[in-house]
């Protein structure tokens, strides 16, 4: 058994870019890619952020919409952002989705059966370049 300790991971030829080679030796994946550069566990209900990554402050902006505020900006609005949010009633139409994608923030939206609603479980993670 083999064991690294390190407290920084640094590239060689590009500081922000180290390549970790995949299944078979085939191909590589830059692991800074592959990284999660915001994520928010959020209750939408109280409001409280109950874990969070890379997250300043969330606006509640209105029933079912809120925006989080990044501590560490996108390099542009060109990012993806994945929604999760857990129903509170059976038998429900749940809808999340995002807009107002900025540098710095993202509008979330959270709806039940065609009305929006504050979610006591309500997540966002965000993939893309920091700034």
């Amino acid at each position: 058994m083999s064991e690294i300790l390190v407290n920084k991971l640094t590239g060689t030829s590009t500081a922000g870019s180290i390549l970790v080679t995949g299944e078979g030796n085939s191909t590589t994946t830059n692991l800074q890619q592959g990284l999660a550069k915001m994520w928010l566990h959020f209750n939408h209900d109280t409001p409280a952020v109950l874990d969070s990554f890379n997250v300043a402050s969330v606006t509640d902006v209105a029933t079912g919409s809120y925006d989080p505020q990044y501590t560490n900006s996108m390099s542009s609005a060109n990012y993806t952002v994945f929604r999760m949010g857990q129903a509170e009633s059976s038998n429900t139409d749940c809808t999340q989705y995002c807009f107002n994608k900025a540098t710095g923030s993202v509008r979330c939206y959270n709806g039940e059966n065609g009305s929006a609603r504050d979610l006591a479980n309500t997540d966002a993670s965000v993939f893309g370049d920091l700034a």
